[in-house]
């Protein structure tokens, strides 16, 4: 895999990702995105991918962060968000296990502080705060509306402005939040997302010969 861009702390971690273990099930949830994305390269389209859970708080930014960095990484156009069906705040357990991976942050705000995380010294930052799915911040029309936990994928059987509505869901490490366990749930589901990533955008890539 040919990675651009990407900072020695993080290209460690992306290298170390166990692609081999995704399941067989889980790869036939990554066929929409792929042919989302892999039709938006056809048409020389930038192709952007809203990812929505409740709090857009944890899950949803693992995946907005992890997917604009493979996409970066793979030299593909895409422009990847995310948003909630309410504002709360990024998670700072969220935020402390990308840093973990290896990327470098700062924030600014209270409350609902804006992160940047910096994967790249001559890249933009992503931007990490939490937004409702149609925020101004997002697109409002021609996206895939990705949907990252059951509550949302259940309570938001349509969203405005999307071409498709895609669920791809994860299980929410805030049950471990105050446990001696936290560092490690929230860390194995960065991994897991960080994977899943990197293997849909790796299979763009192969499929749209970029």
């Amino acid at each position: 895999m040919k990675i651009r861009k990407i900072n020695s702390e993080l290209r460690v971690y992306i290298d170390e990702l166990d692609q081999a273990s995704i399941s067989e099930n889980r790869k036939v949830l990554f066929a929409p995105i792929v042919n989302y994305i892999a039709e938006s390269v056809r048409l020389r389209k930038r192709a952007r991918l809203n990812f929505i859970c409740t709090h857009n708080s944890r899950r949803s930014q693992f995946a907005q962060v992890w997917a604009q960095t493979a996409a970066d990484a793979l030299d593909l156009p895409v422009d990847s968000y995310s948003g909630g069906t309410e504002v709360t705040a990024c998670n700072p357990r969220t935020v402390e296990a990308l840093e973990r991976a290896g990327f470098k942050v700062d924030s600014s705000g209270e409350g609902n502080p804006v992160y940047r995380l910096h994967y790249s010294q001559k890249e933009h930052p992503i931007l990490a705060f939490s937004k409702v799915h149609d925020d101004d911040f997002n697109p409002s029309e021609q996206f895939a509306a990705i949907m990252t936990c059951s509550d949302a994928d259940e309570n938001c059987p349509f969203i405005p402005g999307a071409d498709i509505r895609i669920p791809l869901l994860y299980i929410d490490p805030k049950f471990s939040d105050d446990t001696s366990d936290e560092a490690e749930v929230y860390d194995d589901c960065c991994r897991q997302i960080a994977s899943e990533m990197f293997f849909i955008f790796s299979m763009v890539k192969n499929e749209s010969g970029l």
